[in-house]
Formats: structure tokens, C-alpha cells, sequence
């Protein structure tokens, strides 16, 4: 028994301990490093926009009672996961433009891979839900209420949030097992999984099929599920008989595809540059990153303020009370 005992604890040992593991590098714009200031300074407007952007968002959906609703609750939801992303890289890369302080302990290299996989995962989740509001929302309008009342709308934000937490445990466990030699430096300003993996000098196609399997039990089966409902969508748009009613219709879904675009083409893109320009200039490696990072954080607010009277409302209401309260008695 106590043989038993000390093989478990060893093993325990030798997963968490990470003695034997060299502190990583992080990578700015290769052969820019005098030029790092200058191109701070538009990551630091692009990471306020967000979140002055998604922060606005959810004061006005707080505030708003008109927008107590599982379309912008949703909605609210989707800044939470934006902000998570933000306040996830922000200092790693502002350090690396700031400062060219690029070292990063590999237990935090695993922490914020670990958050900014579940933050991605959540926005994942959370389009697929706006897209089912959309779709019974055009589908069965009389049975909206019922359908999506609060007690469903806190079940599938509760579930798409275990998903990512729970789907993404593997990860830096297995990352753990590998054997890490002499190079350390990652592609990007922060830490993605097959960022990390790649620089094992041991056989890690098991973290790579992991990584493909949780890829397609999520943002793979989101993707199709989402495509399904469009589908869905359009054939009961064009039943419709009035043309108005047609643009209405699917003017109500046009920031919800937006903001769908605008998570998935990134996300390829950097997944193509990964698979297939492996030898391309670190430059675009490192671009294609940051694109993937910001770009929707710093749109998803813009777009769903340009498009949404609500949203706008909400916001007049926030920034000009008064002259608000002036207008709307």
C-alpha cells in the first residue's frame, strides 16, 4: 500500500511540477523591435475601443429595461467573452511593445492559453445561441416568450460556459507530459495551444489530435449548426409574401451574421497560415494572430451599435441623460 502511495504521489509530482520547464518567449514584429513604440500606439487605441466599446454595451443593456431581452442578454454576454479576451493579452503584449519584456513563465503561458481557448469557445457558443434567438425569434414568433424565457436563457449560457471549461482540462495536462528542449520562443505576442506544442522535441500527436477533436466538437459543430439555422431562416423569409416584411426579417439577423463573420474568417485564416505558410514571414504569422485577437472585441460593439436602434438608444441614454430624457418623457 504504501509503494502504491508513493507511485501516486510521484506521479502527481512529476505532472504540476514544472521545475524542468524553461520560461517561453513571446514574439512582437520581427525586425520592427525600433518601430514597437509607434505600433503600440494603435494597439492601445484598438484595445480601448474594446473596452470602452463592449463596457458601454453592457451599462446599456443593464440600465435599459427594454433590453431585458434573450436577444441582447445574449448579447451582453458575447462583451463579457470580448472583455475576457482583452483583459486576457493585454499586458503580455503591451509589454512586448512597451517594454520588449517577451519572457513569460511557462505556468502562465498555460493559464492564459487555457482562458483565451475558453473565452473564443464561449463566443462560439454564444453565436450559436443568438443564432437559435434569431431563428425562433423569425421561425415561431408567437412562442418566443415561451421558448426563450430567463430560466432557458441562464441553462444554455450556464452550458456553453461548462463546455469551454470542462472540454479544455486536457490541454494543459497533456501540454504538461511533453519534454521541452532548447527552443522556447512562440510565434505570437501571446500563447495559443499549437503555438506551444510545436516547440516539443517530443511526439506530441496526441495534443494535436486532441486539439483537432475539441476544434470540431465545438467551433466545428457550431459553425454547421449555425449554417443549418440560415438555412432555416431563409426558407421561412422567403414563405414571407410582403417584401418589407422580407428586409425586415433579415435586417434583424444582419449584425448576428456580421458578428459571426467576423470570429470564423480570423480564425481560418490564422489556421491556414498555421497549416500552410509555416516557413511565411513571422510578420504575417504574427499579424494574423492579432487580427484573430482584436478584431472582434473591437467590431462586435461597433457593429451592434450601428445596426441596433436599441443599443444606440441605450447608449444616448448613458452619454446624454438628459437631453435624453427630454426627448422621451
Amino acid at each position: 500500500m504504501e509503494i502504491v502511495t508513493c507511485y501516486f504521489n510521484t506521479s502527481i509530482m512529476m505532472l504540476f511540477n514544472t521545475s524542468s520547464f524553461q520560461p517561453l518567449l513571446l514574439s512582437g514584429f520581427s525586425g520592427l523591435e525600433n518601430y514597437h513604440p509607434q505600433i503600440s500606439i494603435f494597439f492601445c487605441v484598438l484595445y480601448l475601443i474594446s473596452i470602452m466599446g463592449n463596457s458601454t454595451i453592457l451599462v446599456a443593456i443593464w440600465v435599459e429595461q427594454s433590453l431585458h431581452e434573450p436577444m441582447y442578454l445574449f448579447l451582453s454576454l458575447l462583451a463579457v467573452s470580448d472583455l475576457g479576451l482583452c483583459a486576457t493579452t493585454l499586458l503580455t503584449v503591451l509589454k512586448i511593445f512597451w517594454f520588449n519584456t517577451r519572457e513569460i513563465h511557462f505556468d502562465a503561458c498555460l493559464a492564459q492559453m487555457y482562458f483565451i481557448h475558453i473565452f473564443s469557445m464561449m463566443e462560439s457558443g454564444i453565436l450559436l445561441s443568438m443564432a437559435f434567438d434569431r431563428y425562433v425569434a423569425i421561425s415561431d414568433p408567437l412562442r418566443y416568450t415561451a421558448i426563450l424565457n430567463s430560466a432557458t436563457v441562464v441553462k444554455i449560457s450556464i452550458g456553453f460556459v461548462l463546455r469551454a471549461v470542462i472540454v479544455l482540462i486536457p490541454a494543459p495536462v497533456f501540454i504538461k507530459q511533453l519534454k521541452f528542449c532548447e527552443a522556447n520562443v512562440l510565434s505570437h505576442s501571446y500563447c495559443l495551444h499549437p503555438d506551444i506544442i510545436k516547440l516539443s522535441c517530443s511526439d506530441h500527436c496526441i495534443n494535436s489530435f486532441l486539439g483537432l477533436i475539441v476544434i470540431i466538437i465545438t467551433f466545428g459543430l457550431d459553425s454547421v449548426v449555425i449554417l443549418l439555422s440560415y438555412v432555416k431562416i431563409l426558407m421561412t423569409v422567403l414563405g414571407i409574401a410582403s417584401q418589407k416584411e422580407r428586409l425586415k426579417a433579415l435586417n434583424t439577423c444582419a449584425s448576428h451574421i456580421c458578428a459571426v463573420l467576423i470570429l470564423y474568417v480570423p480564425m481560418i485564416g490564422l489556421s491556414l497560415v498555421h497549416r500552410y505558410a509555416k516557413h511565411s514571414s513571422p510578420i504575417c504569422h504574427i499579424t494574423m494572430a492579432n487580427i484573430y485577437l482584436l478584431v472582434p472585441p473591437v467590431l462586435n460593439p461597433i457593429i451592434y451599435s450601428i445596426k441596433t436602434k436599441q443599443i444606440r438608444q441605450g447608449f444616448l441614454k448613458i452619454l446624454l441623460p438628459k437631453r435624453v430624457g427630454l426627448t422621451h418623457p
